[in-house]
């Protein structure tokens, strides 16, 4: 594709890491001047394509010492952006790196904006959209499910799948095009059966792939697990044991949980975010009530609650209270386990919905509680996602499911026939179709979508 970018002729420069305490940082310098910037800024200068060497960085003005560099050099088109690119690996820090940048800029360079030097790359054809975005998606990735989903699709996963569909959209077109040619004909040299069968094929094979929605949210956002239950029970020690540190106050004062505290947690399949809310009973302290109404609102949206009690009365009344309030599947978790007697264990196994004992003192039950969410989890977001890739963002589904009702359209219309509206009509639809899947790999001109992704990267990237 050929987007117009702000400034696509000027040479960018930018940090690709944090700012702070590090062993090392990188300064990068993407555009036509950049291997002439670096060239009046470094000595000795090398110009030979990825091979590193140790060069003097100096200011731009005062000629003084600012690092002493590893420099990477890369030449147009053999780079990541496309462009001559340099790359400084600087000492880390707050200061030497910021005055690295500082002389790129002083000799000509301008500040990159957010993305900018992905945007290049997907200009110039070495990524397309959707991997443009995976590398948003694993600076951004908080658990190995996240890292590896994003990885897939940087290497091309989705792509090569959205392709194939919008191939099979032409081939649905090239087998209608002799009856749009020559509609005086009785009968082209494709069987409309053949196109009914394509059609439903392809019907079929994005609706496989708009299943995996639910899965990819979860993947990139997190599986959303609720606490629940009355003030005092556990949930915030049993949520420290989940986490695997102290994140939440744990108190014997009734409602020292005031607000919602997530932390993400990696079981490996799914990323989960637990959730710690506040106490679910009335009260007249007003900051509590907040609590509470805080809690019933990320009841509403949660994938999996799970109900705690340190008794059977406590235990039942979590249950009754998460159901009334989310649609979400709910775990029993009989806390404390530790103080439980073995005849407390035995009638465990005789409620109607087990519970699972845990113990966020000894860790006893946390292992098998892991597993029935997992299970949960895998339950919620259903089997479609273990052959197919994920559609992980909303832009993602949006654009399946906008190809998929058009597809739906154009196979009414052609099994309507000759009652139907006109099959030039009705073309429409899968033409429609191929223009929504093309928007996702970027093989039209996105730039507004473009200016949606590359707005959330960081300017290093």
């Amino acid at each position: 594709m050929s987007a117009v970018l702000p400034g696509a002729e000027d040479t960018i420069a930018a940090l690709a890491t944090p700012p702070g305490r590090s062993a090392l940082a990188v300064v990068r310098l993407s555009g036509p001047l950049a291997h002439d910037i670096a060239s009046r800024l470094l000595e000795p200068w090398r110009a030979t394509p990825r091979a590193a060497y140790r060069a003097t960085l100096r200011d731009p003005s005062t000629g003084r010492v600012i690092d002493r560099p590893v420099v990477t050099v890369y030449g147009a088109p053999r780079s990541y952006t496309g462009d001559d690119l340099v790359e400084l690996s600087v000492h880390g820090g707050h200061v030497g790196p910021a005055r690295a940048l500082g002389a790129l800029l002083a000799a000509g360079a301008r500040l990159a904006l957010p993305g900018e030097f992905t945007r290049r790359a997907v200009a110039a054809g070495k990524l397309d959209v959707l991997q443009a975005e995976a590398i948003g998606d694993l600076i951004d990735a908080e658990s190995q499910a996240m890292h590896d989903s994003a990885l897939e699709q940087l290497e091309g996963r989705l792509s090569r799948r959205v392709a194939e569909l919008r191939e099979s959209v032409l081939r649905v077109e090239a087998m209608i095009a002799y009856d749009i040619d020559f509609p005086e004909e009785d009968s082209g040299p494709i069987e409309p059966a053949r196109v009914a069968e394509a059609t439903v094929a392809l019907e079929d094979a994005l609706e496989r792939l708009l299943g995996t929605a639910a899965a990819g949210e979860m993947v990139r956002r997190g599986a959303r697990v609720v606490l629940a239950g009355a003030p005092n029970v556990g949930k915030s020690s049993l949520f420290n044991a989940l986490v695997g540190r102290e994140r939440a106050i744990v108190t014997p004062i009734p409602g020292t949980t005031r607000e919602a505290i997530e932390a993400v947690v990696d079981l490996g399949a799914w990323p989960m975010r637990l959730i710690d809310t506040a106490g679910l009973r009335a009260s007249a302290d007003p900051i509590e009530q907040l609590g509470v109404a805080m809690t019933e609102r990320v009841l509403a949206e949660a994938d999996v609650v799970l109900a705690c009690g340190d008794s059977a009365s406590s235990l039942g009344a979590a249950g009754a209270a998460a159901r009334a309030r989310t649609p979400a599947p709910v775990v029993p978790v009989r806390t404390k386990a530790d103080l439980l007697a073995p005849s407390d264990f035995a009638s465990l196994r005789y409620q109607s919905e087990t519970p699972v004992a845990v113990s966020a003192v000894t860790g006893a039950g946390l292992a098998e509680l892991r597993e029935r969410l997992e299970a949960m989890i895998a339950g919620r977001v259903g089997e479609e996602w273990r052959d197919t890739p994920l559609l992980t963002r909303e832009r993602h589904r949006a654009a399946i499911a906008l190809a998929r009702a058009e597809v739906g359209a154009f196979k009414q219309a052609w099994s309507d026939g000759d009652s139907g509206v006109p099959i030039v009509v009705a073309a429409v639809h899968l033409r429609a179709a191929a223009m929504a899947l093309e928007s996702l790999i970027g093989a039209i001109d996105v730039e507004d979508v473009l200016d949606r992704v590359f707005s959330t990267f960081c300017v290093g990237k």
